[in-house]
C-alpha cells in the first residue's frame, strides 16, 4: 500500500503580551531555537523564522496530523516557559493569546520564506505586507 503524501505550508504570526518588546536580541536565538526544537518533536518542518522584538513569523510545513492550533500552542508554552525559568527567571515574558495563521501555496513558499528571515529590514525599512503586519484580536 502506498504512503499518503502531503505539502502542507502554513505561515504562523503571534506577538507578546501587548505587543510588548520582549523579544531583545539577548534572547532571540534561544526563542527561536527553542521553536525549532518544537516544531521537529510535532513531526512538523520549520522551514523560516523571523520577528522584531513584539513578534514573530514562522514558515512551517505541517505534519498531516498535527492541527494548527495545537501547534501552536506547544510552541507558545514551550518557548515561554523557557524564557521565565530558564533564560530569564523571574522576569515577565508572555505571548498573546491570538495568532494569525494563512495557507501558503508551494509556489509562495521561497518569496514568504525570505519575508520572514528579513523581517527586521523589512519594519525598518516599512516595507511591509499589512495584512501579515496587522496585530491577532
Amino acid at each position: 500500500m502506498r504512503a499518503p503524501y502531503t505539502e502542507l505550508y502554513v505561515h504562523l504570526i503571534w506577538a507578546t503580551w501587548d505587543r510588548l518588546p520582549l523579544i531583545s536580541s539577548n534572547i532571540e536565538g534561544q526563542v527561536y531555537a527553542s521553536i525549532a526544537k518544537k516544531c521537529q518533536d510535532c513531526g512538523c518542518d520549520l522551514l523560516a523564522v523571523g520577528g522584531i522584538e513584539d513578534h514573530v513569523h514562522l514558515l512551517v510545513k505541517l505534519n498531516p496530523a498535527v492541527a494548527v492550533a495545537d501547534l501552536i500552542r506547544e510552541i507558545k508554552g514551550s518557548s515561554s516557559h523557557l524564557v521565565t525559568h530558564e533564560i530569564q527567571p523571574g522576569e515577565f515574558f508572555k505571548w498573546q493569546g491570538a495568532y494569525r495563521a494563512f495557507s501558503v501555496r508551494k509556489l509562495e513558499v521561497d518569496t514568504i520564506g525570505r519575508y520572514i528571515q528579513n523581517q527586521k529590514e523589512h519594519h525598518r525599512t516599512q516595507a511591509l505586507n499589512i495584512e501579515w503586519e496587522e496585530p491577532a484580536e
